[in-house]
């Protein structure tokens, strides 16, 4: 049952930002860029003894991942703005 939790969790994880990005479209550039940073040093950082049971792992997890993708899809995905000339 846990591992069934998991993989929803994860995919969802992946699923939100990138409908997030479908959706909305992308933000300024720097707003993906310090997801990214702030996922990494997330991913880095190691947990502490108080938050070492399989749910923190799992929304840790999430947070990580959502980050990622939000943070990486948005950095792929921005247009420069061109004025139109008339």
């Amino acid at each position: 049952m846990f591992s069934f939790v998991a993989i929803l969790v994860y995919l969802a994880a992946l699923a939100i930002p990138a409908w997030l990005l479908f959706y909305f479209g992308s933000e300024p550039w720097y707003w993906h860029a310090l997801a990214v940073a702030f996922g990494l040093l997330m991913g880095f950082l190691p947990i502490p003894e108080l938050f070492t049971q399989p749910i923190s792992d799992l929304v840790i997890g999430f947070v990580f991942v959502f980050l990622m993708v939000w943070g990486i899809g948005g950095l792929f995905t921005v247009r420069p703005h061109r004025e139109k000339h008339a």
